[in-house]
C-alpha cells in the first residue's frame, strides 16, 4: 500500500471516530436519551401479503407453457408492402406503376407468443399474429421447433387457437384460465408477463394491475385489462400470469408513441378470452346474439330531456326491418336499460351484452319509452358477418349538403339555428320517403350547443319532444314546452345518407 493509500486510510478512520465520539459525547450527556433507545426494538419490515420477494418460481413453473409463434404470410409485392400512407407524395404511384416494384413479391414474416393450454399441443395467441399465415412454426421454451395449424380465430376479440401438427404422442406442460378473472383481479394486483418481445424467448416481466374495463384497445367486445408489466412487439398473444400461475389476460396490444414498452398495456380478461376459446374449439368459429338496431350513446342533456337521473344506457336511434329487434317491438327513441337484468352501461356494453347471449335464447330487455318503462321478451339472432352489416344501409358517405342561407328559413334563436321545409334536393339528400316530413337546419351557430354536439347544416329535425315536426309552428311549440319544463328538448335528425339519430339540445335563454 502506498504512502497515500496510507495517509487517506488514516483520514477516514480518524473521521470514523471523531463521529463515534461526538456520539458518545452526546449520549453520555443524555442519560436519559440513552435508555430509552436501549429499550428501543429494530425496525423490521415484513412484505405485505401478496408481494413476492422474487417471481422466479413462479416464472420457472409457467415458462414451458409459453411459446414463441413465427408466421410466414403471403408474398406481397414491393408496392404493396410500402403502400399505407407513410410514402412521400407520388411515391407510392411510382412503386405501382414500376414493371421491377409491381412484379417483385416478398413472402411476409411475422413474431409473436403463445401459450399452451391443453396437453395435445393445443395454443392461444392473438388473431392479428395468424392473421393471413400461410406457415406456422411454434418454438417451446426447450428450443424444439414445430409446424402448427390454426383451429378457429376471432378477429372481434384478436383470439385465435392453433394447434401443434405430428405431436408423435408428445405430452406438453399447460396452463389455464382464471375463468373467473373478472372478479377477482384487483386493481394493485401482481401480474407476470412472459413471451417472444422483439424475438426474444422467455422474456419475463413483471408489474400490477393498472386499471380494468378499458375500452382503448379497438375492439367492442373486450373491456381490457391495464397492465405495467413491460410488453412490447412480439408480446402480442402472449400470457399475463397472476401469482399462482393462473392466466387471468391475453396480452393484445400497447398504448405508445414509439412502438415501444411506457407502461401502458391491454391484455384480454380471461374470462372473456375463456368464452371465446370454448367456442373457437367446438366449432371454429364464433358466434354472437345480434338485436338489429343501431345505437347511440346518451349524454347529460339528452338523459335529461328524457327524465333520466343519468346519462346511463344506449338510445335506439333506428332499428333493422325484419332484425330481432323489430320482430320483438323495439323503436326509434327507446332507451335500452338493461337485459336480463343486468345494467346496460351505454352504447358499447349493449353490444358486448347482446354478443354474449346465445344465438336463438331469449332475453328480456328493459326499455324507456315516452318516460314508461317496460320489457320486451326478444329471440335474438345470429349476428351477420361485418360485410353483410356494412350492405344494411349503413351510410358510406353521402355529399355534403349545399349551403341553402337563409332565403324562405325561420329562426330558432332558443335553438341557435334556422330551419326551412326540404327541398327535391334535400329529399334525395336525406333519403326521404313521400309521406317523410321535417325542417332542414338552413344556418347553425357555429358556437351553439348542437353545433358542438355533431349537428350540421344540411341535417333536418324529424321530432322535437314528443311532437312529429311538419312545420316551424311545430317545433316553437316543443321549444317553448321543454323551456316550461326547464329541460333540454330531445331532438330526433334525420343527418346524410338517411341515418337517424337523437340530440338533447340545450336552449338558450330568450
Amino acid at each position: 500500500m502506498s504512502a497515500g493509500s496510507n495517509s487517506k486510510l488514516l483520514k477516514r478512520m480518524m473521521i470514523a471516530g471523531a463521529s463515534a465520539a461526538a456520539l458518545f459525547v452526546g449520549f453520555a450527556a443524555a442519560p436519559a436519551l440513552t435508555a430509552q433507545m436501549a429499550d428501543a426494538r429494530q425496525i423490521v419490515i415484513q412484505p405485505p401479503q401478496g408481494a413476492p420477494m422474487s417471481f422466479a418460481d413462479l416464472i420457472a413453473r409457467v415458462s414451458p407453457a409459453v411459446v414463441s409463434i413465427q408466421v410466414r404470410t403471403k408474398p406481397q409485392s414491393a408496392a404493396d408492402m410500402f403502400s399505407g400512407g407513410d410514402l412521400p407524395p407520388g411515391f407510392e404511384e411510382f412503386l405501382r406503376r414500376n414493371p421491377e416494384f409491381r412484379q417483385q413479391r416478398r413472402e411476409g414474416q411475422a413474431l409473436g407468443s403463445g401459450f399452451l393450454i391443453a396437453e395435445n399441443g393445443t395454443v392461444v395467441t392473438n388473431h392479428h399474429v395468424v392473421d393471413d399465415a400461410t406457415e406456422i412454426t411454434i418454438r417451446t421454451s426447450d428450443r424444439k421447433e414445430y409446424k402448427a395449424e390454426v383451429i378457429g380465430s376471432d378477429q372481434a376479440t384478436d383470439l385465435a387457437v392453433l394447434r401443434i401438427k405430428d405431436t408423435k404422442g408428445q405430452r406438453f406442460p399447460f396452463v389455464a384460465f382464471d375463468r373467473s378473472a373478472g372478479t377477482n383481479v384487483r386493481v394493485g394486483d401482481w401480474v407476470v408477463a412472459v413471451g417472444n418481445p422483439f424475438g426474444l424467448d422467455g422474456t419475463a416481466t413483471a408489474g400490477i394491475v393498472s386499471a380494468k374495463g378499458r375500452r382503448e384497445g379497438g375492439s367492442s367486445y373486450v373491456d381490457f385489462l391495464q397492465i405495467d408489466a413491460p410488453i412490447n412487439r412480439g408480446n402480442s398473444g402472449g400470457p399475463t400470469f397472476d401469482l399462482q400461475g393462473r392466466v387471468i389476460g391475453v396480452n393484445s396490444a400497447i398504448f405508445s408513441p414509439t412502438g415501444g414498452n411506457i407502461g401502458i398495456g391491454f391484455a384480454i380478461p380471461a374470462d372473456t378470452a375463456s368464452a371465446v376459446i370454448d367456442q373457437l374449439l367446438k366449432s371454429g368459429k364464433v358466434t354472437r346474439g345480434w338485436l338489429g338496431v343501431e345505437v347511440q350513446p346518451l349524454d347529460e342533456s339528452l338523459a335529461k330531456s328524457l327524465g333520466l337521473g343519468e346519462a346511463q344506457g344506449a338510445m335506439v336511434a333506428s332499428v333493422r326491418p325484419n332484425a330481432p329487434a323489430a320482430k320483438g317491438g323495439v323503436r326509434e327513441g327507446d332507451v335500452i336499460l338493461s337485459i336480463n337484468g343486468a345494467t346496460v352501461e351505454d352504447s358499447r356494453d349493449l353490444t358486448r351484452k347482446v354478443g354474449g347471449v346465445p344465438v336463438g335464447a331469449v332475453a328480456r330487455f328493459e326499455i324507456l319509452r315516452d318516460g314508461r318503462r317496460i320489457t320486451l321478451p326478444i329471440t335474438l339472432a345470429e349476428r351477420p358477418s361485418e360485410q353483410a352489416l356494412a350492405g344494411l344501409g349503413d351510410d358510406q358517405g353521402a355529399p355534403d349538403a349545399p349551403n341553402a342561407g337563409g332565403a324562405g328559413a325561420t329562426r330558432q334563436a332558443a335553438l341557435g339555428l334556422d330551419v326551412r321545409a326540404p327541398n327535391a334536393g334535400d329529399r334525395e339528400r336525406l333519403s326521404l320517403q313521400p309521406g317523410d316530413t321535417g325542417l332542414v337546419v338552413a344556418e347553425l351557430e357555429p358556437d351553439s350547443d348542437l353545433a358542438r354536439k355533431g349537428l350540421r347544416e344540411g341535417d333536418m329535425i324529424v321530432e322535437a319532444g314528443d311532437r312529429t315536426v311538419r312545420t316551424a309552428a311545430d317545433l316553437s311549440e316543443a321549444v317553448a314546452a321543454a323551456a316550461k319544463d326547464n329541460r333540454p328538448l330531445k331532438l330526433k335528425v334525420r343527418t346524410q345518407g338517411g341515418r337517424n339519430r337523437f340530440v338533447g339540445a340545450e336552449l338558450k335563454p330568450n
